[in-house]
């Protein structure tokens, strides 16, 4: 069954309600390709080997959570980014990518499942009322150690975090996926025992010890890979499509 393109933006743009958050990239249609969708490819983010995995499984749409056109970048369509576009162009796919609207999304967004990947039960947000603040807090049903609990980490995400060490047990944590270390201070005054995220900065390191809270860094590409896929089965549900995730390996 194939389906329009038009329709299948409308349902996501209304279902993530993105016109309600503001964002360093426009979230939703970035290219478009041909007008009736019959499969969707998702992945974490629009690079190359991405974009090559797409066309080899004949996707419509790929959609993404790290798409293109940031705020602040070179607005040149040169090197990578025109092989990128001139590889999507050239294959008649549409480019869909969600940033911020995929992140803090109640039932299909980042946050939330990796709390139901890692068994946490979410409370609320790091900081009620400002969709900047896209991190959560919440508890895990028993208690933990620390090393415990990172373990767990390394067995669902298939890497082994950072760990600053902290409270040698835990159980109330606050979490940000991909790059949301510098909200360690609102988990702090949330009085979490951990913060976790997908990356690290150098400060981050100090800020734990000093407050004493543990923190760990599993990757920004191994904690947001969650988000994509679920909001992919949703909308292939909705519309009866054909849905497909590729993971393309990232390290960091």
């Amino acid at each position: 069954m194939a389906i329009a393109l038009t329709s299948l933006v409308e349902e996501a743009n209304r279902y993530l309600n993105v016109t309600a958050i503001s964002d360093y990239c426009p979230n939703g249609l970035q290219v478009e390709g041909r007008p009736q969708v019959q499969r969707i490819v998702s992945g974490v983010t629009a690079s190359q080997a991405l974009l090559d995995a797409a066309v080899e499984a004949r996707a419509d749409v790929l959609l993404v959570h790290h798409g293109y056109f940031w705020k602040g970048e070179d607005a040149c369509i040169t090197g990578i980014k025109q092989r990128r576009l001139k590889t999507l162009l050239a294959n008649d796919i549409s480019l869909l990518a969600y940033h911020l609207p995929l992140d803090v999304h109640p039932q299909v967004g980042n946050n939330v499942q990796l709390a139901m990947q890692l068994g946490i039960d979410v409370e609320g947000e790091l900081e009620p009322g400002n969709p900047r603040t896209v991190g959560l807090l919440g508890v895990l049903a028993q208690p933990l150690r620390l090393d415990a609990f990172a373990r767990r980490v390394e067995q669902v995400l298939g890497r082994q975090p950072l760990v600053v060490e902290g409270p040698e047990v835990i159980r109330r944590i606050g979490w940000c996926t991909g790059g949301g270390q510098g909200f360690i201070d609102k988990a702090i005054a949330a009085g979490a025992d951990l913060y976790l995220t997908g990356e690290a900065s150098e400060q981050t390191f100090h800020s734990a010890q000093e407050n004493g809270i543990a923190f760990m860094a599993a990757g920004h590409h191994a904690t947001e890979r969650y988000g994509v896929q679920a909001l992919g089965e949703y909308l292939a549900r909705r519309f009866a499509l054909e849905h497909l995730f590729i993971d393309c390996p990232n390290p960091i």
